[in-house]
């Protein structure tokens, strides 16, 4: 008597039979990694938007596709003869429980601060162990530009190369501010895009000197920008008109009264 397969096994065998040479889908024998790494990106970005919403139905469903494209890259990988979803599956335990010895092993229980001072410890030797040398070595080049910002910035803060207060930051992004002002008037479309990378980056360092995630800063004032916006917009929709209709003048007077009516909630 057989019983009922795994879920998970089940989501292999589904991935195999897709990926089948002469049965499969046509779509998806035609992918290779490059081509399926967009659909990683943008459903870890679905996740995160579930997880923020706390919508559990909806989490479960991202949950899923997320889980797909990793059974999708493990499928790739063992066509080549790499790896397997198992090999991917007893790597990251292993990983976790060499990361855990407070948890898994003999270590004294630690605190949540101690233990992300340890996570970056037992990171480095990991990354020595990979041959990977040097303070910013193994930060994903891959991931959003603003977060890699920080996460540079922070490593590098580690060793004593960072600013010594959120003050003197400041300072640094009121000079390179004057530094695209000046470039503004030279209208180099490469120097501005320079000078403009210059601020992103030193935004992301102030971000983390005031123990802030520049992702979630941006995102917040974008929500916020959206709601405003939207508002605006429904506001003159009831006088029977389209931004394209309205001056900015009558919008930014909008946005104004947006503004003022949202500080009082």
């Amino acid at each position: 008597m057989t019983g009922k397969a795994p879920p998970i096994e089940s989501l292999l065998t589904v991935m195999a039979a897709l990926r089948h040479k002469e049965t499969g889908c046509a779509w998806d024998r035609e992918q290779d990694f490059a081509t399926i790494a967009p659909y990683t990106v943008e459903e870890a970005y679905e996740v995160a938007a579930a997880a923020t919403e706390k919508n559990p139905a909806q989490l479960k469903d991202e949950l899923g596709d997320l889980l797909f494209q990793v059974v999708y890259h493990a499928r790739l990988a063992e066509e080549r003869g790499w790896f397997s979803f198992d090999d991917v599956a007893q790597a990251i335990t292993e990983k976790m429980v060499s990361r855990h010895p407070h948890v898994f092993g003999d270590a004294e229980n630690r605190t949540a601060a101690a233990q992300t001072a340890a996570w970056e410890v037992q990171k480095v030797s990991e990354r020595a162990s990979r041959a990977e040398h040097g303070t910013l070595s193994g930060i994903a080049t891959a991931i959003p530009a603003l977060a890699r910002a920080q996460k540079l910035c922070a490593r590098a803060a580690r060793v004593g190369f960072d600013w010594p207060n959120p003050e003197t930051v400041l300072d640094k992004l009121a000079e390179e501010t004057a530094e695209l002002r000046a470039e503004l008037l030279a209208a180099d479309p490469a120097r501005i895009q320079d000078e403009l990378g210059d601020m992103f980056f030193v935004l992301a360092n102030l971000a983390r000197k005031l123990g802030q995630s520049a992702e979630a800063c941006l995102a917040a004032a974008n929500a916020k920008f959206f709601l405003r916006f939207n508002a605006v917009e429904a506001a003159l929709a009831a006088d029977g008109r389209t931004p394209a209709e309205s001056t900015l003048a009558e919008m930014d007077q909008l946005w104004n009264q947006v503004k003022r009516e949202g500080s009082k909630k």
